[in-house]
């Protein structure tokens, strides 16, 4: 634990650009088929330019970023607040920084800001997570 300390950045997560095909295939592994994600006519008569990503594909690739740094087993705490849609061709990167050490029940944990933000660096989640050490 003597690595891990308050201000460094945990690994980010580089993701290729939000396609069609990312969308179709995270509406079939979610079950979450609202047309607004993937059909553009549905999303244009909305109001919309095109279809945009689920907020919770981003979120799982935050949690994606969390689990290539420790195991989901020792994450204690996930949350976000969805700041700004994704939109279709969007390029994505997670980051973290751990921003504080504490003890709770025992163990040793740490406190990380997490954010999705787009090619633009523009945050369309913010969040933070507790994960055991």
């Amino acid at each position: 634990m003597s690595d891990i300390t308050v201000g460094i950045e945990i690994p980010s997560l580089n993701l290729p650009s939000i396609s069609r095909s990312t969308l179709a295939l995270y509406a079939g592994a979610s079950g979450d088929h609202n047309p607004i994600h993937i059909d553009s006519d549905f999303a244009k008569k909305a109001g919309m330019p095109d279809v945009f990503a689920h907020g919770m594909l981003s979120m799982a690739y935050l949690g994606r970023m969390l689990t290539d740094w420790k195991p989901q087993s020792q994450l204690r705490k996930f949350s976000n607040r969805f700041a700004t849609i994704t939109q279709l061709q969007d390029v994505i990167t997670c980051s973290g920084k751990i921003v504080e050490l504490f003890e709770e029940g025992g163990e040793q944990r740490a406190r990380v800001e997490i954010v999705a933000v787009n090619q633009d660096n523009i945050c369309t989640l913010i969040g933070e997570a507790v994960v055991a050490l």
